[in-house]
């Protein structure tokens, strides 16, 4: 099983320019705990985490002048479509990661979670179609 079989899309994405503020409703409207930064193109830039957003607010800065591209981690670990489970478990356990963004020719495809690896472990005979 690959990351391809197992991600998460379609991924909602944010420009570098988006406000912390606005970053944070979506986390909490969607359910999630990071949003990838991209290009328009889908290019990875960065990423914000919900720890992002605390450190913003921990540093007594107004989410809403706040934007991405100061709070997001740049250097982002990545996998490709056919990364296998076994992977990103192993990066997931050593780098201590919740979620890893999926690329396709350099563009963001999916994003593959810790819930959906434990999923792919005890799901291993019902099947998904998109």
């Amino acid at each position: 099983m690959n990351a391809i079989d197992i991600m998460n899309r379609p991924v909602l994405a944010a420009a570098r320019s988006t406000s912390a503020r606005d970053l944070a409703i979506q986390m909490l409207m969607g359910g999630f705990s990071g949003i990838p930064i991209t290009e328009r193109d889908g290019a990875l830039v960065g990423i914000v985490s919900e720890l992002d957003v605390i450190r913003a607010l921990r540093a007594g800065k107004p989410l809403d002048t706040i934007e991405a591209a100061e709070i997001m981690t740049a250097e982002v670990i990545t996998v490709n479509v056919d990364a296998t489970v076994e992977e990103i478990m192993e990066i997931m356990d050593t780098k201590q990661i919740v979620r890893v963004p999926v690329l396709e020719d350099g563009k963001l495809v999916g994003v593959v979670s810790r819930p959906d690896v434990l999923r792919a472990a005890i799901e291993p005979k019902f099947m998904r179609f998109s």
